[in-house]
């Protein structure tokens, strides 16, 4: 079974169980994948789908973090159940000593020594956490810590 078919399996129980929170989620989940089939007029892999739900639970963050600065408690509140929902459907999040240790690899691999070479140990940094779900954010925060 596909992602996609999951999810849409998934949004057929939640209608049934009258789950509304769930149901919403998945529904948007099930619009961006159907968006982004639109834009390249071909039908999504597992991978493509997967990038979509990192893309979304990254907007979902930002919007947590907008809400949180403005006081609106509530609105975060209801983009975190939506992260949760989507993470789901995502492979299992690489720990941040899984993710300091790709940084280290990658650091050791490029011979990078200044700042100027961060781009490299990223690239380097997520190829090594391929298939694992890594935050850019936080491999970004652990190569600037090694590289200052």
């Amino acid at each position: 079974m596909s992602l996609r078919e999951r999810i849409v399996g998934d949004m057929t129980a939640a209608m049934k169980a009258q789950d509304a929170g769930r149901l919403s989620a998945l529904r948007m989940v099930k619009a961006a994948v159907m968006n982004r089939e639109k834009e390249h007029n071909t039908e999504l892999t597992d991978a493509e789908v997967t990038k979509v739900l990192q893309s979304l639970v990254k907007q979902r963050r930002d919007s947590v973090e907008q809400y949180e600065k403005a006081g609106r408690e509530e609105l975060a509140a209801k983009e975190r159940a939506e992260i949760s929902v989507i993470e789901e459907y995502l492979p299992q999040a690489a720990t941040r000593e899984e993710i300091e240790r790709a940084v280290e690899e990658a650091i050791h691999e490029t011979n990078a020594s200044s700042m100027r070479e961060m781009g490299a140990v990223m690239k380097a940094a997520q190829a090594r956490l391929a298939g694992r779900s890594a935050d850019g954010r936080t491999v970004s925060e652990i190569v600037k810590a090694r590289l200052s």
